[in-house]
């Protein structure tokens, strides 16, 4: 029997979205969670409070969000992770390649993002803020970041609302971009005073400014707003779906602010979420 286009269409889908390590093949990320019991999940592994590796596994806000969905997805049972680390420049790689099966990595939700990867959420908003140091009086603002050394951090766009005008950039100032390959190694130029400042979400801020004891501060000069989205490989609608109601749940039972206040709750400048920000939709 010939296959038409559309069964030709839903045969590539199935196959795109077959489990990773499992003991079977599913069109979906949620059949593999209920039917093997088990997912790959990628986090950060170098940012504090959100996705640090310390030990075996990763630990952190995102690390703990994911937990509680994964197990949403499961309608309440415990489910074996496998944690994958995923640099902000390989994210939609390990996608679309099935390396992992679902994201958690501040993975901030935009429109060119969106051709190539289904998200879910956001399930918290973050704002774009900018980390000099401690000692420095001279950028007290965002707009000061003009013609000063800002961090290019592999595969994040955070620069580009500095550098670029709207609708892609924010202010549009002219500054001296110092490449890294992700944010541990800006907070590490900042420190060695190769840089003037680094700016991106104030959640990721907030976990290094901790971790640093006293040596940078947050100018509390937001001037974005970042949703954070749960990354599913493209055309994964049934599990965006499933995830944007696991969401809602976590907020409506408190688990999503226990969780935040777990790992924010010190933190000086930032807001406590009380309810999920509105759903982008699943396309």
């Amino acid at each position: 029997m010939r296959r038409t286009g559309a069964a030709l269409s839903i045969a590539a889908l199935a196959a795109g979205l077959a489990a990773c390590g499992g003991g079977g093949s599913y069109a979906t990320v949620i059949e593999k969670v209920q039917g093997d019991n088990k997912i790959v999940v990628g986090t950060k592994w170098d940012q504090p409070s959100l996705g640090l590796k310390k030990g075996a596994n990763p630990e952190g806000y995102d690390v703990d969000m994911a937990k509680a969905i994964v197990k949403e997805l499961a309608g309440g049972k415990d489910v074996e992770i496998e944690w994958k680390e995923a640099p902000s420049k390989n994210r939609e790689a390990l996608l679309a390649n099935g390396t992992v099966d679902i994201i958690f990595a501040t993975y901030s939700i935009t429109d060119e993002r969106k051709t190539k990867v289904t998200f879910g959420g956001p399930y918290v908003l973050a704002h774009q803020d900018t980390m000099v140091r401690a000692d420095d009086a001279t950028i007290t603002k965002a707009t000061d970041l003009e013609n000063k050394r800002i961090c290019q951090a592999a595969g994040s766009n955070s620069y580009k609302r500095i550098t670029d005008p709207p609708p892609d950039g924010k202010l549009g100032l002219p500054a001296k971009l110092v490449g890294a390959s992700n944010y541990s190694e800006c907070v590490q130029k900042l420190s060695g005073s190769n840089l003037d400042a680094v700016t991106t979400d104030d959640l990721i801020l907030a976990g290094f400014a901790k971790q640093a004891g006293g040596n940078f501060k947050i100018l509390g000069d937001p001037f974005t707003d970042e949703k954070y989205g749960i990354g599913l490989k493209k055309g994964d609608v049934k599990t965006c779906e499933a995830v944007n109601k696991a969401v809602a749940k976590l907020y409506q039972d408190g688990t999503a602010q226990k969780i935040w206040t777990t790992w924010f709750g010190d933190a000086k400048g930032l807001t406590a979420p009380t309810a999920p920000p509105p759903a982008e939709g699943c396309a």
